[in-house]
């Protein structure tokens, strides 16, 4: 299907890329653009590539960019997309959050994509504002941003605030935004000629249902995961899991053994210690406050078992962090 061209305003964004930034969330939210403008025949859209360091930026995987611009005053009519990617923490430099915060006093739409996310909330641009980041760096969010309302969806968009999950989502909040301009035509047009055959809403969540993930469908197995996944600092007693989903301890340690070949209480450790990885990688929290916020009473049981599972300890993993 073509779309004939009719008369609009180009809308404009800017895309700041991060040092470390995610090529395919990139990618995925300026494709749509493009391809809108090439099946309307007109320019819909336009876009700028900025960057701290206006010579280069370096996206995760290596490949380089060079900006259009650095810091770069912009107009107020342009939508800011903030591009975050690994060690974002280390990509949020005060010259950065300084732009945001002289650029959104304009009163322009903000957004992010990927671990975009945390830059804004950094900035102080989230505050009030429902937003959404990678499933990957939640946990770490979560403890540093707790006033801020996160949600798990694909993408949110609040008002003049638009945050994306990364990977592929960030195609999803585009074509949101293009039915919403253009109407769902054009954005399914769009969507066909990326072969992306299911456009996901701000209602849809970004992980693989349970069932999925684990490759078993069985629904009581899947509620005790998902109880133990909603309880990591305070851990449930396989017990208390098994009653409540109206099994017998023993039917439960069976039902683990069959389908994940290992005890309730080995998979609810992995996913503790999967936890206070996360945390140890992307927080400054102490190896302490880690242990705690996963349901490790005393420092020396959470290094023994963390020991156990990675083969080094907390404090040498937090060591071993890059400094870029």
């Amino acid at each position: 299907m073509v779309v004939t061209e009719v008369e609009h305003k180009t809308e404009r964004f800017a895309f700041l890329l991060l040092e470390n930034f995610t090529l395919l969330a990139f990618s995925s939210a300026v494709e749509p653009l493009r391809l809108a403008n090439f099946n309307s025949h007109g320019t819909l859209y336009s876009w700028r590539v900025l960057g701290e360091n206006p010579e280069l930026v370096s996206s995760s995987g290596g490949v380089r960019i060079t900006p259009d611009a650095g810091l770069v005053e912009l107009d107020r009519d342009e939508t800011i997309i903030v591009v975050g990617g690994r060690d974002v923490k280390n990509s949020t430099t005060k010259a950065v959050l300084a732009w945001l915060r002289r650029e959104h006093r304009k009163g322009m739409t903000v957004g992010a994509v990927c671990t975009g996310s945390h830059v804004l909330a950094k900035a102080g641009l989230l505050d009030g504002r429902r937003a959404t980041i990678h499933w990957d760096n939640r946990d770490s969010f979560v403890e540093d941003y707790p006033e801020i309302e996160l949600a798990q969806n694909v993408f949110v968009i609040d008002g003049n605030r638009i945050t994306s999950s990364g990977g592929t989502a960030p195609s999803d909040m585009m074509l949101k935004l293009i039915a919403d301009r253009h109407g769902s035509p054009l954005a399914n047009t769009v969507a066909d000629q990326m072969i992306h055959t299911s456009i996901r809403t701000d209602r849809d969540e970004q992980r693989l249902s349970i069932p999925t993930r684990i490759g078993v469908r069985h629904p009581k197995l899947s509620t005790v995961i998902h109880m133990m996944e909603g309880s990591i600092e305070e851990p449930v007693s396989p017990t208390q899991l098994a009653a409540d989903v109206g099994m017998s301890t023993r039917q439960l340690e069976r039902l683990f053994r069959r389908y994940l070949n290992r005890s309730p209480k080995r998979y609810y450790m992995e996913l503790r210690l999967g936890r206070a990885r996360n945390l140890l990688m992307q927080t400054d929290m102490s190896v302490i406050n880690v242990a705690l916020a996963c349901g490790f009473a005393s420092p020396s049981h959470f290094s023994k078992c963390y020991r156990a599972h990675f083969g080094t300890t907390p404090y040498r993993e937090r060591g071993t962090q890059p400094a870029t």
